[in-house]
């Protein structure tokens, strides 16, 4: 007998073809929120990157000019140093990148078209959770092994360059403790003349005794050979101090030679021993486990290791929040949300830098500190979110009271001076 237009047969061929063209339509449009995404992300990702570049095209500048050093080992050094910036560039990049995409879409009415064809905003979120993954495991790598790779590179590029130009890796108003049991400290450094002006120099010495000294003017010459630099310094006062005796010293002088050794910072950056900057997480946990005391070197271990986790997730919270941001924006204030949304960032990043100061001092745990900005974030983000998905999405309409409320008092202003 034959069944093929049997009305049960009918009915449950008709529904299978509707769920399998409901998933088809779907996945299309999952597929189209996911690309309107990267076109906004790689546009921040360059426009944020570019303003790092720009942050550093004196010292750039200065480098090349003042100090002789090749284009391509500065664009190394520019290269070596990024991993450190991308590490807080991708997740701000993966917000804008959300905030933007539903921003448009909320202002042509695609959302609401969505809606009336029975897509709920649940039913995007599938699109934005990649997106989000994409930039979370991105970021992951750059903080497990981009940024120890760039920092032990950067280390030994400077290094390296140290020896062909001390001058270059001298840092004017910083002190410098590069050299073996020697602490640097360099008000200007004439380019001209290419002396030192106003130098401190503090030689720890065997024991409690140190030897502070003070001189208007210095020259640095190099043996390159030996890793070594002669510090020469004119016209100065020296002082000894020796704590446990009590006693101190200090002696004019017309000239005073310094040896500084630079073979214990070449054995840090080229030997076996790593700074925190320079582990990844398995190394860190190591390091911690072998830490006997509750140090400032424990805590910030502790951070470090927390922070290469908690900044990747970050992704997902600052998506998850940027999510009803764009939808609760009008198209004629699109503006004030992007504002809304780099001012969400800023604080984000605060809260982050307060985690990282109270948990560097141990007044709270540190995975509190790193981990508390994106419970904060994220649960803003979901309770923004569960608003927006019944339309009842949280307005802005402070944010316009103010900008009238400045207008007001602007214009009373101007009336005043005309007056």
């Amino acid at each position: 007998m034959d069944h093929a237009g049997h009305p049960l047969h009918s009915r449950a061929g008709i529904q299978t073809l509707a769920a399998v063209t409901a998933m088809k339509i779907q996945a299309r449009i999952h597929r189209y929120v996911f690309q309107e995404m990267i076109p906004p992300f790689v546009i921040n990702l360059g426009f944020f990157t570019f303003i790092f570049l720009m942050t550093r095209i004196l010292d750039i500048a200065n480098l090349i000019v003042n100090f002789r050093i090749g284009l391509t080992a500065v664009l190394w050094m520019l290269a070596f140093s990024m991993p450190f910036f991308l590490n807080y560039i991708i997740p701000m990049s993966v917000m804008m990148a959300v905030l933007l995409t539903f921003l448009r879409m909320s202002g042509d009415n695609e959302i609401t078209a969505l809606k009336s064809g029975g897509i709920g905003l649940y039913q995007l979120l599938p699109a934005v959770f990649a997106f989000c993954l994409l930039g979370t495991l991105l970021t992951g790598f750059i903080a497990m092994v981009g940024m120890p790779w760039g920092k032990r590179s950067f280390q030994q590029t400077a290094l390296k360059l140290a020896e062909e130009n001390i001058n270059a890796g001298l840092k004017e108003r910083t002190f410098n403790d590069n050299f073996d049991g020697i602490m640097l400290y360099v008000n200007k450094i004439d380019m001209q003349t290419k002396e030192l002006v106003d130098v401190f120099v503090e030689e720890r010495k065997v024991g409690h005794t140190t030897v502070a000294i003070v001189a208007p003017r210095g020259v640095l010459s190099s043996d390159s050979q030996k890793h070594v630099f002669h510090l020469k310094l004119m016209n100065g006062v020296i002082s000894q101090v020796d704590l446990a005796g009590r006693t101190a010293h200090s002696a004019f002088f017309d000239s005073y030679e310094i040896n500084l050794d630079l073979k214990e910072a070449m054995r840090s950056a080229l030997g076996a021993r790593k700074q925190l900057e320079e582990m990844g997480p398995m190394e860190l946990k190591r390091a911690i486990d072998t830490m006997d005391k509750k140090d400032d070197r424990y805590y910030s271990a502790l951070l470090r290791y927390h922070e290469k986790f908690s900044i990747p997730f970050a992704c997902l919270a600052l998506g998850v929040l940027a999510v009803p941001l764009g939808l609760q924006v009008k198209s004629e204030r699109r503006s004030l949300g992007v504002v809304t949304g780099i001012i969400l960032f800023l604080c984000y990043y605060i809260v982050l830098s307060a985690g990282w100061s109270f948990g560097e001092s141990g007044a709270y745990p540190p995975v509190l500190g790193m981990w508390m900005p994106n419970a904060i974030m994220g649960g803003i983000g979901i309770y923004l979110l569960r608003r927006a998905a019944v339309d009842n999405p949280l307005r802005l309409d402070l944010f316009q009271h103010v900008r009238l409320l400045w207008q007001r008092c602007r214009s009373r202003y101007v009336f005043k001076e005309r007056i």
